[in-house]
């Protein structure tokens, strides 16, 4: 009787009997759990514009993002918008602050309903970054949950996604921008739908980040680079442009100018 209760005593230690055999959950990564922000009466207002503006007419390309994509609709940078898109049916889903999660629950209530764009542009993930400090693992694996609900939604859409952009936000901001990007390079390689492009290149000069590209150093007061300029805005459409115009099968077709 006492070996009988020593050996299961010595298996409790070593886990191999009852409740120590089980293994603990899965860790609920937030990035790729769709987040709402109803309670701010802005983004309600923005989500419902939005998901009405969907069902006004034909929606031939769509950009989902934060707010560097919104960006497009400040007064400075609707001259490249326009010169870019405005004759390509294009609609700006982007949402200042909004999170790969937040981008989540956009697309699954509403954002990719009633329509099919023959290309979506996502540009997503450097909120993940900023006062919710997400890792690069949890920032890519939402990144990839986003383009999956794409994906389900717009199955016959081409996803274009891009990069996170480069920030003057410090070393560890900057390696996780570098270890997402590095991870969706090899994770879309051979993806027909979905085309990667890291066009971080575009905002340095000679080896730095060129922050008279960005808005905030211009802020008063000033803060860390992180949303291009109307010139960097452009720059950003130059770059894509030949790869769009080639999802879009229209590679003959310039933007207007």
């Amino acid at each position: 009787m006492r070996r009988a209760a020593l050996i299961f005593l010595c298996a409790l230690a070593v886990g191999a009997v009852g409740p120590a055999a089980s293994q603990p959950p899965p860790r609920t990564v937030l990035a790729a759990a769709p987040i709402a922000r109803l309670d701010l009466p802005w983004w309600r207002e923005r989500f419902e514009r939005k998901t009405a503006e969907l069902r006004q007419g034909p929606v031939d390309l769509a950009f989902y993002g934060d707010s560097i994509t919104q960006d497009y609709e400040r007064g400075d940078f609707t001259p490249v918008w326009q010169r870019f898109y405005g004759r390509r049916h294009a609609v700006n889903l982007g949402f200042t602050g909004d999170t790969t999660a937040n981008l989540l629950w956009r697309i699954e209530h509403g954002e990719a309903d009633g329509i099919a764009p023959a290309v979506a542009v996502v540009l997503i993930g450097a909120n993940n970054f900023g006062r919710l400090h997400w890792s690069a693992a949890d920032t890519e694996t939402g990144i990839v949950a986003d383009v999956a609900a794409l994906r389900h939604h717009l199955p016959r859409t081409r996803i274009l996604l891009l990069g996170v952009l480069p920030a003057d936000r410090g070393p560890w901001v900057a390696r996780q921008t570098n270890l997402v990007n590095a991870g969706l390079t090899a994770r879309y390689a051979r993806d027909r739908m979905v085309r990667f492009l890291d066009i971080g290149g575009v905002f340095r000069h000679a080896g730095r980040l060129d922050l008279t590209l960005f808005l905030d150093p211009a802020s008063s007061p000033p803060r860390p680079a992180l949303h291009p300029n109307a010139t960097g805005q452009a720059r950003m459409a130059e770059a894509i442009e030949p790869v769009l115009a080639d999802l879009l099968g229209k590679p003959g077709s310039p933007p207007q100018r």
